[in-house]
């Protein structure tokens, strides 16, 4: 067993969470493990308790107990994938070079596990080595009912520089979504901050989202600013609308909190739209009703980024999921008459 130690957290160990930081440090040591040393307090920040989720900040004095060394512990054996689900992430690639991976996640496939999740991509990933000797490693991740676009770095290198990017929003993404009613104007922004509303779940798994107004955010505990551009690109009537938003900060349910709080919430949003309402136009409700499909109709449509080793402008686009399609196809909506990137002549 080592001696308790203390690590002060210098820049290149920065913004990223406890438990992954540890178990890139210490390699033997399991999640698990590493929940308990938070639970007990054996594992502090700054002499304080800690979750093992906690980000931590240049500065942060890490107290780390005694831990296994190597040869005392048997290393975990990978997590087995299927050959039936190896086949499925192959088939979700839609962009691969020998540095980054591109997928088209499916919506109900978690991007990382938790508490109750045990099949989500970041395990599934080890069957996207194509020779290498590491699994991709995740650079963001999108909500578990959404689908679309993400991506993954083939090497440590890689990961940073694309991290790096995101933090300081130097790659864009397009989602497309279909709401309830139609947003006018036609094109905007809104502004609306967040904060974290409590949950009803034994371990808040159900918490969500809470608008904040502008003026009110640096007043609020814990509301954080955030932005998302919006723009419709077709409409049913009053009763739905094909938009398009880029999220401009990264918050978490963003871009469906913001579209709830403009009252067009998305298609099949349970927790922010309320999906037993049926949609009567108007913003009314976020089902469409009928025989539409009741799941989220919200798609990361694509990602443009400079790639970190050519230079490159890269975009990867990804094709609807099978629902969304259904009900593009149903209201005759066409994705080659809307442009690629229609806020493209307004950022210039």
């Amino acid at each position: 067993m080592s001696q308790v130690q203390t690590i002060i957290i210098g820049p290149g160990d920065a913004d990223q969470r406890l438990d992954r930081w540890l178990k890139r440090v210490f390699p033997q040591l399991g999640q698990g493990r590493i929940e308990k040393m938070c639970r007990k307090g054996e594992l502090r920040i700054n002499g304080g308790r800690v979750k093992a989720s906690a980000r931590l900040e240049i500065g942060h004095e890490v107290r780390i107990p005694p831990v296994p060394m190597p040869g005392e512990v048997q290393s975990r054996p990978k997590p087995m994938v299927t050959d039936k689900d190896a086949e499925m992430m192959k088939t979700l690639v839609i962009y691969k070079d020998d540095h980054i991976i591109a997928i088209n996640k499916p919506p109900g496939l978690p991007t990382q596990g938790g508490s109750k999740q045990t099949r989500h991509v970041d395990g599934l990933a080890e069957a996207l080595t194509f020779g290498f000797d590491e699994k991709p490693r995740l650079v963001h991740r999108l909500d578990k009912d959404t689908s679309g676009v993400l991506l993954l770095a083939r090497t440590r290198a890689v990961a940073g520089a694309l991290t790096e990017a995101f933090r300081a929003r130097e790659t864009r993404k397009i989602y497309w979504a279909a709401v309830a009613g139609v947003p006018t104007p036609q094109m905007g922004t809104i502004k609306f901050g967040l904060v974290k509303a409590p949950g009803h779940g034994a371990s808040g798994e159900n918490e969500k989202m809470r608008a904040v107004h502008p003026r009110d955010v640096g007043s609020t505990e814990g509301a954080k600013h955030a932005t998302t551009d919006y723009a419709v690109l077709s409409a049913l009537a009053k009763r739905a609308a094909w938009v398009a938003l880029v999220p401009i900060t990264g918050r978490t349910h963003q871009l469906r909190a913001h579209m709830s709080e403009l009252g067009h919430p998305i298609i099949g949003d349970g927790k922010y739209g309320g999906s037993g309402q049926e949609n009567l136009g108007d913003g009314w409700g976020a089902m469409l009703g009928g025989g539409m499909s009741r799941k989220l109709h919200l798609h990361a449509r694509s990602i443009t980024f400079r790639h970190p080793i050519s230079g490159a402008k890269v975009t990867v686009t990804a094709p609807l999921p099978e629902h969304m399609d259904r009900t593009w196809d149903f209201l005759q909506w066409d994705p080659r008459d809307v442009p690629a990137d229609p806020f493209e002549e307004f950022d210039q």
